[in-house]
């Protein structure tokens, strides 16, 4: 997965001068096409559905369908599935995935910038939130931050906000290490190639060493698992993590 990771932002294809110079990062842009995406592949699924001819498209998505009302009734319990949280769910899953797996194809990976990720913990937050309120009210939302004793108020604001935000970087964390990782190996082989191939004799030393042979299908076997499985296993926790934090939010 070719890409650069920063905390600061993306790099700024252009600004809006008639909305005040509204810049306009790789991000942004990278984020729309993604959501075009999966609305298309949604559209793509759901198109000409049927009650008994189903066709593959449909079995397809009423499978995605079931298995998440599923995972989001056996995490969060029949209400939130009921109050639509399954589709949410969803979405963030999809975007996440889609959004690392974009940077194997050249793309700037949504989740190599932090402002993404700490967009969504702040989704995690204000649903947190509302969910306290709704089930305690604003006095019973104010009293909890004094519990068990009024001298953990510190504490009990710094974990508050603590929360959503070590989702965000511990996604980020780990997204990035995967990256970090194949690029040193990609280098350690680019050296080792030459070390091997500029021993050979004569002219054949001066062709084949300078060319990487070593990283022809190696780091491929290792991208399976540090771009692949990392993408797709780094989404399902994030979204793990959101439905649990803002189930037990309810139940506080």
């Amino acid at each position: 997965m070719n890409q650069e990771f920063t905390v600061t932002g993306a790099k700024v294809l252009f600004e809006i001068p008639i909305l005040g110079g509204i810049a306009i990062s790789e991000t942004i842009v990278n984020t729309w096409i993604i959501m075009a995406l999966i609305v298309g592949l949604c559209l793509f699924l759901t198109h000409g559905m049927q009650v008994r001819c189903r066709t593959r498209r449909q079995i397809v998505a009423e499978f995605i369908v079931q298995k998440v009302n599923a995972m989001v009734g056996e995490n969060m319990g029949e209400h939130f599935l009921q109050v639509g949280y399954a589709p949410m769910i969803a979405s963030v899953m999809a975007l996440s995935a889609l959004g690392s797996l974009s940077g194997m194809v050249g793309m700037y990976a949504l989740t190599s910038d932090l402002n993404t990720l700490l967009g969504w913990a702040l989704l995690v937050f204000v649903l947190i939130t509302y969910n306290k309120f709704r089930s305690g009210g604003p006095l019973g939302y104010i009293k909890g931050y004094f519990q068990p004793i009024p001298v953990l108020l510190p504490f009990n604001i710094i974990s508050e906000i603590a929360t959503p935000m070590s989702m965000a970087f511990r996604h980020f964390g780990n997204i990035a290490s995967g990256t970090v990782i194949m690029g040193l190996l990609r280098w350690a082989l680019a050296n080792l190639s030459f070390f091997i191939f500029s021993k050979l004799p004569g002219v054949l030393g001066q062709i084949f060493g300078p060319i990487p042979l070593l990283q022809v299908g190696i780091p491929a076997v290792f991208s399976i698992y540090f771009d692949v499985f990392s993408a797709l296993l780094q989404a399902f926790i994030f979204c793990m993590l959101m439905m649990m934090n803002i189930s037990s939010a309810a139940e506080d």
